[in-house]
This record gives C-alpha cells, sequence and structure tokens, in this order.
C-alpha cells in the first residue's frame, strides 16, 4: 500500500470506500465486539432500527482497520479522541517528530456506503451521499442554506436531474470543508461558496472570512454511478508543503491492494468577491 510500507507519507492522502455489502452483518458485529471502544459501544446500543445500527458497526470497524493499517497499532487499542463538536481525532502513534506527522482521519457514511480519508500532518474532511437522495424528500431545504451565488447559479440550471446533482455536490464539499475544519453544521454553509465545472470538480472557492482559499484541495469522486464523495485537502505544514497524490482504495481493508492513483489538484486561490454578494446572507 503506498504511502505507508515506509511510513507515512505527507505528500499523500488515502480514502478508502466501503459499502456495507462489503462486510457480512454477523463479521462486522463480531469486530465491533472486540474493536470497538466504549464511546462506541455506547453510540451503537441506541440504534432504534437494524440498518442504522449496521450501518455503524461497519463504518467505525473501517476506522479501526484502517488506523490499524496507517499506524500499526491493533484495531482495539487506537485512542481515538473527539473534540467538543464530536470531531474525533487519534492519539499520535509515533509521535509529531520530523517526517513522522501524526495522522489526520474523518469518517462519513450514508445509505450503506462508508468513506474514510487519512492525510498526514494536515486536516482532511470527507461526505459521501446518494444521487437519488433528491427523490426522497427534495432538496429546497438544502439550497436555502447555500450563498447567495451559489443559488443564482442553481437557479439558471434546468430544474430536474442537472439541478438536483449540482445540488448534492455542493452539499458534500460544503460536508467536506466543514468537517475538515472541525466545525461541521456549526459553519454557516452561506459563509463560503464553490463554483462547479460542469461535470466534476471546482472552479473556483470563496472561503469564510476567517480562513483562506489557498489553504484548500477539493476532489470530487464517483465510486459507484449512484455515489458522489467530496474531498477536502488542507494545504498543511510548511515544511510538508501541499499534498500531489490521493490513493482512493475500494472494499473493506482485509490485505494491501493496489489502491487507484490519481493526481491531487493544488490548492484554490481566493476569487475576488462577486459584486453585490459578497458578505450577503438571506
Amino acid at each position: 500500500m503506498s504511502g505507508f510500507a515506509a511510513g507515512p507519507d505527507p505528500g499523500s492522502v488515502h480514502l478508502w470506500f466501503c459499502p456495507n455489502e462489503t462486510l457480512e452483518e454477523p463479521l462486522a458485529e463480531t469486530l465491533a465486539e472486540h474493536w470497538l471502544d466504549e464511546h462506541e459501544h455506547d453510540v451503537a446500543r441506541r440504534f432504534m432500527f437494524p440498518r442504522d445500527r449496521r450501518q455503524y458497526l461497519v463504518a467505525h470497524v473501517l476506522v479501526r482497520r484502517v488506523l490499524s493499517l496507517v499506524t500499526g497499532v491493533p484495531e482495539a487499542e487506537a485512542a481515538i479522541w473527539r473534540s467538543s463538536r464530536g470531531r474525533p481525532f487519534l492519539r499520535s502513534a509515533f509521535g509529531d517528530g520530523p517526517g513522522r506527522p501524526v495522522p489526520d482521519f474523518n469518517l462519513s457514511h450514508a445509505h450503506g456506503h462508508n468513506v474514510v480519508a487519512v492525510g498526514h500532518g494536515r486536516r482532511v474532511g470527507v461526505d459521501v451521499e446518494r444521487t437519488d437522495r433528491a427523490a426522497e424528500r427534495g432538496l429546497d431545504w438544502i439550497v436555502q442554506s447555500y450563498s447567495c451565488e451559489e443559488r443564482a447559479r442553481l437557479a439558471e440550471l434546468p430544474p430536474g436531474r442537472q439541478r438536483d446533482r449540482a445540488t448534492l455536490r455542493l452539499w458534500t464539499l460544503k460536508e467536506a470543508y466543514a468537517k475538515a475544519r472541525g466545525l461541521g453544521l456549526g459553519l454557516p454553509f452561506d459563509s463560503f461558496a464553490f463554483e462547479l465545472a460542469d461535470d466534476r470538480g471546482v472552479l473556483r472557492f470563496r472561503p469564510p472570512d476567517d480562513d483562506t482559499a489557498e489553504r484548500w484541495t477539493f476532489v470530487e469522486l464517483q465510486p459507484r454511478p449512484e455515489v458522489l464523495v467530496s474531498l477536502a485537502v488542507e494545504r498543511g505544514r510548511e515544511d510538508s508543503g501541499p499534498a500531489r497524490r490521493l490513493f482512493v482504495h475500494d472494499g473493506f481493508p482485509w490485505g494491501r491492494p493496489t489502491p487507484r492513483e490519481l493526481p491531487l489538484p493544488v490548492p484554490h486561490r481566493s476569487p475576488p468577491a462577486p459584486a453585490g454578494l459578497a458578505g450577503r446572507s438571506d
């Protein structure tokens, strides 16, 4: 597995995509029993519906397996801390010395799909959504939380599949960025904006007032025809520079299969504030 054999590689980010069905339910239950900590067991006991419990167990078993591959620490021994906003952090397994950056990780799971991203010496955030989400309850309530310029661009698209897809692309990008920042839904989604390329990719990023566009890189992936994944990658420490490579892994990582390697875009530059829109929300 590139980037891990000789220790963490600050120039790379790894992402694992794992649908629930890649881990049979009895096996997920057994692994969870042995690997999860008391906090995770407590959360799992609160789920009312079996499908939600299964989603949680597969996702968190995946996290612990990935962290074991990254650090060499057994799955049950990984010390995971959580911020006041609920963002998980891994306590350093090998110290934060020169050339040994602390791994940062982020998890997203929805509708039977799980994604884990790992970076070294930099923050990462990830989000996953199904493209058929619009059919369940509509997307108008999501659009209301977007910035003025994003809403204006969406209004220019024809109603239906094209507009719904762009709406969900923006949502996953916003979630990934907010999670990388460690703020989640505590960061108002109208305080920053993305301009999308037609099919995939971010053309421009307008950050909140307390951040800079140059600090971030964004990637959009579609690991299955019906699944969207967005990844936010921080530039990181000055001694490591921006990450250049993304390794995408598919399925539950029992072994070390060869991942798909993709180049990471360069960090964005701050665009000029759009006339009449900057700093507004309504």
